[in-house]
């Protein structure tokens, strides 16, 4: 089972996490699972930049973007070259390491 590995984030995991992941499943479902609380203002669907994350490694075993995707992403905070949806980066069989930007951009969110 693949492992996904959580850089420290200072609010959502100070510590970082290792966690279990199934072949097929999100990087943001893995997190949400486990109590990372990853902001997600479209309920996963694809239409926002919420839950950004950037793939440190493994970020070639997964499938590339689509060009929606890919759009919402130019429009992220924090852009980089492994910057992936966590709603679209699914889990393959090689373990991912993942940092969780330390901005997000919500112009839905009530909270500062």
């Amino acid at each position: 089972m693949p492992q996904v590995i959580f850089l420290p984030h200072d609010e959502l995991c100070p510590d970082g996490a290792v966690l279990e992941g199934e072949t097929g499943e999100s990087v943001l479902d893995v997190a949400l699972r486990n109590g990372i609380g990853i902001e997600h203002a479209c309920e996963k669907s694809c239409a926002c930049t919420t839950c950004h994350v950037i793939v440190r490694e493994g970020f070639d075993s997964m499938a590339e973007a689509d060009e929606l995707e890919e759009d919402l992403l130019d429009k992220a905070w924090g852009l980089e070259a492994e910057s992936r949806l966590g709603c679209q980066a699914i889990i393959t069989d090689e373990d991912l390491v993942v940092e969780v930007p330390k901005y997000t951009i919500n112009h839905a969110s009530e909270q500062h």
